[in-house]
């Protein structure tokens, strides 16, 4: 079982359960639509986020795809931009899909049951693939889930702040592992629980969407079980730049 990052892009291998999964979280297809909205406007990036997700799908050689949340923008009915931006995604992926629904996925259903690829869609609190946990991260993962050997969510679109020796910076979208800590999970369940492995937070597919600066003062989480449900955790950039404990990058 391993999860591992594909250099230079957004999205991890899964090897578990005798396949190859191509894991990513925070697609939020026609954010364009909803940045519209708050007074944005941007030319729709659909067909750039289309063609570097199948390129990931090509390079990896996945057997199937998981969105780890958050495959769509809207919270509510889809936009219709979305829409299309989902009917041309669809119509080109060759793999099986498992989509774990996120807070901005709550009406995606008849989008998804008219599409010809075969989709299976997870509550937000997740589901299990061989020794590997997905939940988006907007609500506690289950029980199961956090027992895997390793649990993935996003939600958070992790990015952290570098700067320079002059005073420059800059932003990048980063991922977290470390160790899942069972305390606040068990308090939130009242039980006991079996925990023994990591937590990966992956950063968003969709550089439009902001994030967390989990490397700036004062910045809070979203998940409702960050920071206290990792431990020591690490922050990596998508280059593969191994950054240390992320409070102190």
């Amino acid at each position: 079982m391993r999860v591992e990052p594909v250099p230079g892009v957004p999205a991890a291998t899964v090897d578990t359960d005798g396949q190859r999964l191509l894991a990513l979280a925070d697609y939020h297809a026609g954010i364009e639509a909803g940045l519209r909205y708050e007074g944005v406007e941007l030319r729709s990036a659909a067909s750039e986020r289309r063609e570097r997700l199948l390129a990931a799908l090509d390079r990896t050689g996945a057997d199937r795809l998981v969105v780890v949340g958050d495959l769509g923008h809207a919270i509510g009915s889809p936009f219709e931009t979305e829409r299309e931006e989902l009917e041309a995604l669809f119509s080109a992926l060759t793999v099986p899909v498992t989509l774990v629904k996120g807070n901005h996925d709550g009406e995606l259903e008849p989008v998804l049951d008219d599409v010809d690829t075969d989709v299976t869609i997870t509550p937000g609190h997740g589901t299990t693939i061989g020794d590997v946990g997905f939940a988006h991260g907007h609500t506690w993962p289950s029980p199961a889930v956090l027992e895997s050997a390793v649990v993935c969510v996003g939600h958070e679109h992790p990015v952290v702040k570098l700067e320079d020796e002059v005073g420059g910076n800059r932003k990048e979208r980063a991922w977290l592992r470390g160790p899942l800590v069972p305390g606040s999970f068990e308090d939130h369940y009242d039980q006991p629980l079996d925990v023994d492995g990591d937590l990966v937070v992956f950063p968003a597919f969709n550089d439009r969407s902001g994030g967390t600066w989990v490397n700036v003062r004062g910045q809070d989480f979203l998940a409702p079980f960050l920071p206290a449900g990792v431990a020591d955790a690490e922050a990596f950039l998508l280059d593969g730049t191994r950054l240390g404990d992320y409070r102190n990058v």
